[in-house]
């Protein structure tokens, strides 16, 4: 088994000494950041992510394999700000105002990462402002708004309103998720997807910005 298959693997068993231990070797065999993450990561990620669809893994192992996926990144991300970055494309996720909850927020971030979008995570208890400037500022695709408390989600259609308000509605997809979520709330809102899930969220990501799922 070669060090990308380690890579592989160690993201599918959430093994953190081990992606950090491969991620190493391969970087001093001269193998790309870009490549690691592709051919490594990627594969990884999208394996945990299909048996999480079908229930033959579950929230534990899909938080540990994210854990070991940032593991590696952490290693990769300085290096890859000297690289030419291919994106899927370019996501803004928080935690809307009010709330302090972040366990589902970053497995969303984490699995969208290792999916293969460049994820600018702005946070818990995030006011609708900030949304704003981050998706004008880092030409966001979509937003990711996460929520577990009932009384944080009308934060979630200011945001959709703001966005109308600054003229950046017809240029950024939003996503919303969270317990209390549910698509009937996602519609009221004129929000553009929801998921239940966070690798139904790489999914209807992917989706709603035009990508095969392959």
């Amino acid at each position: 088994m070669d060090d990308l298959e380690l890579v592989t693997k160690a993201i599918i068993e959430g093994d953190e000494e081990t992606i950090v231990k491969s991620t190493k070797t391969l970087l001093d065999q001269k193998v790309s950041p870009a490549e690691i993450i592709g051919k490594g990561m990627i594969p990884g990620m999208n394996y945990v992510g299909e048996k999480f669809e079908v229930q033959e893994m579950f929230i534990p192992e899909m938080l540990l394999a994210a854990r070991a996926m940032h593991a590696g990144l952490n290693i990769l991300r300085p290096l890859l700000k000297n690289e030419d970055k291919k994106t899927l494309g370019r996501v803004v996720i928080g935690t809307v105002r009010g709330d302090l909850h972040d366990i589902g927020k970053n497995l969303v971030a984490w699995s969208l990462e290792g999916a293969g979008f460049e994820v600018f995570d702005l946070g818990i208890d995030v006011p609708v402002e900030n949304f704003i400037k981050a998706i004008r500022e880092k030409n966001a695709d979509i937003v990711c708004l996460s929520g577990l408390l009932t009384v944080a989600l009308p934060h979630m259609p200011k945001v959709i309103k703001s966005l109308n308000e600054a003229g950046l509605r017809d240029k950024v997809k939003v996503l919303v998720g969270g317990a209390p979520v549910t698509q009937q709330f996602a519609d009221e809102i004129g929000a553009d997807g929801y998921s239940p899930t966070s690798w139904g969220a790489v999914l209807k990501t992917k989706e709603l910005l035009g990508i095969n799922k392959d």
